[in-house]
């Protein structure tokens, strides 16, 4: 299963395991489980705190459990062979086991094992979601430090008749308590604040706490991450509240043109973002959702950002980086069946068509990639853009055309996402040409058209364009004195994160600037600000 590489890696890696524990397998007759049984022994090779059984009796075959040696009660099952964007996941619930402290807030820590009431989270994943491992990480964390925490990581594609069972079109898919928890990318920090009931107003009081910011960076993107850096280098107090550290890059698969990084991909690219804003001392408080602006009373006072905890936070200069999401098709059917066939990550969701036949809406450069990437795994699939030509580049369409089983429509307008109730059963769209309408067959579509800005806590306060972006001039500086704005929430055009970085910079070195330029208010005149 492992080649040397990864075994040599994993034995480095298991090394740290200061207590012994036991994989117990329960597993049948299946290809797969086969797979598991080889895999087991390798791990348990690379170590003599590690042993392994076959004798498990779980009636998810195959999976298997950890079992600590010392009696403590684990509720940590893998029914999944665990590879892939899943490696990592494995490596870690290995060393918690073994007693390998874990890189979380000690806060968090906390929280988790003060967790009251039993919960029974089940979370479907596949290999190839790069927006599952931090659900499943989380999860599996929670199951090691709260014995009343039962965590079961089910492969979508190797127990597909639970997938179809729970109509689960989309991953990573929770289940808590037998019951719908929720889908999409969480991190630990967010799923304990669902959890834990006064997490809201235990934040707030957080927030409010804190000492005023020179500057405060709404945002934890690119462009946020890059301005924390510039304005953390000039010696000066910086804060950044993010809902999400990392943003939309979160959400990337490939990564090949940031300049001297030849690949990466999302999640790694995040994290290093993240490590690099920490280096420099910057304040960060993240799962903070940005409600409202207030601006100063007058030259050079506080800014104020509140936010949905109820919290409130103060800055001299506030930077704006809140980016963008996924664009909607805005038709009848769409939210009804999202996550039921309607999706917006393929390489997330591909998996689960597996032999179906799908829809691709968007002929842009996300569309036609989108395509691509599923042909390879469903029966067939259709691409629908509204113009009249596709606007991939052409190696890309190029490429797309060549595929056997795609058919490409231009000139469509996609009027309706049908369903039977409980999921997709197709596409409605109208040839803009000859105005005849058309029905499509399928059992997923998968929306690639582009972006909107998260400005739309800002209406009213800031200058925005028609698209709703932050109108910003030259040097990043927007409508309101002291508030900038960078990255793709803004009119800089061509979204792109080398652009969003240099923008960050760039929005930061015009805050230091509007700082040193802007007298402070007098003590009285501070206190009414």
């Amino acid at each position: 299963m492992l080649d040397d590489t990864l075994l040599a890696q994993l034995k480095a890696y298991l090394e740290r395991v200061a207590q012994p524990f036991t994989l117990v397998a329960s597993l049948d007759d299946s290809a797969s489980a086969a797979q598991m049984r080889t895999l087991l022994e390798q791990i348990a090779g690379l170590s003599d705190k590690i042993a392994v059984r076959f004798d498990g009796s779980d009636a998810r075959r195959p999976s298997f459990a950890l079992e600590r040696a010392s009696g403590q009660a684990l509720h940590l099952r893998f029914a999944a062979i665990p590879l892939g964007h899943e490696f990592t996941s494995l490596v870690l619930a290995l060393l918690w086991t073994g007693g390998h402290p874990p890189k979380v807030e000690p806060e968090t820590i906390e929280t988790i094992r003060a967790l009251g009431g039993d919960y029974r989270f089940e979370v479907y994943m596949s290999l190839s979601c790069h927006n599952c491992p931090d659900v499943v990480q989380a999860l599996s964390l929670m199951a090691v430090l709260n014995p009343r925490v039962q965590t079961v990581v089910i492969d979508g594609a190797l127990h597909q008749g639970e997938v179809e069972s729970r109509q689960i079109m989309a991953v990573p898919a929770i289940y808590l308590n037998g019951e719908w928890f929720g889908s999409g990318r969480m991190d630990v920090a967010e799923i304990v604040a669902r959890l834990d009931t006064g997490s809201a107003e235990r934040d707030a009081a957080k927030l409010n706490a804190k000492e005023p910011y020179d500057v405060l960076i709404v945002g934890g993107g690119p462009a946020g991450a890059a301005a924390a850096v510039y304005a953390a280098r000039k010696g000066i107090r910086v804060g950044l509240a993010a809902e999400r550290f990392g943003g939309q890059v979160n959400d990337t698969l490939a990564i090949e043109n940031y300049i001297s990084v030849l690949e990466t991909d999302g999640p790694k690219f995040g994290m290093a973002l993240e490590a690099h804003v920490r280096q420099y001392g910057v304040e960060l408080l993240n799962q903070q959702r940005a409600e409202k602006l207030i601006p100063a009373k007058q030259e050079g006072g506080m800014i104020t950002v509140e936010f949905a905890s109820g919290g409130r936070l103060q800055a001299r200069s506030v930077i704006l980086s809140t980016g963008a999401r996924w664009r909607t098709v805005n038709v009848p059917g769409e939210a009804e069946y999202r996550n039921k066939g309607v999706a917006y990550c393929p390489h997330c969701d591909g998996p689960l068509f597996k032999g179906k036949r799908v829809s691709v809406i968007g002929g842009g450069n996300s569309g036609v990639e989108a395509a691509i990437d599923l042909a390879g795994l469903v029966a067939h699939v259709t691409l629908l853009e509204f113009a009249p030509e596709l606007r991939a580049d052409a190696v890309l369409v190029s490429k797309l055309r060549s595929l056997p089983n795609v058919t490409i429509h231009t000139n469509a307008q996609t009027t309706e996402i049908t369903g039977d109730g409980g999921k997709v059963n197709g596409l409605n769209y109208t040839d803009r040409t000859s105005g005849a309408s058309h029905h499509l067959a399928l059992e997923g579509v998968f929306v690639q058209i582009g972006l909107v800005p998260n400005t739309e806590w800002l209406r009213g306060t800031v200058d925005l364009s028609r698209f709703s972006e932050i109108v910003v001039d030259p040097k990043g500086q927007t409508s309101v004195p002291g508030v900038l704005a960078a990255g793709d929430v803004t009119t800089v055009p061509y979204k792109q994160i080398v652009i969003a970085a240099g923008d960050g910079a760039k929005a930061a070195l015009s805050a230091f600037d509007y700082l040193i330029r802007t007298p402070m208010p007098q003590p009285a005149e501070a206190m009414a600000a």
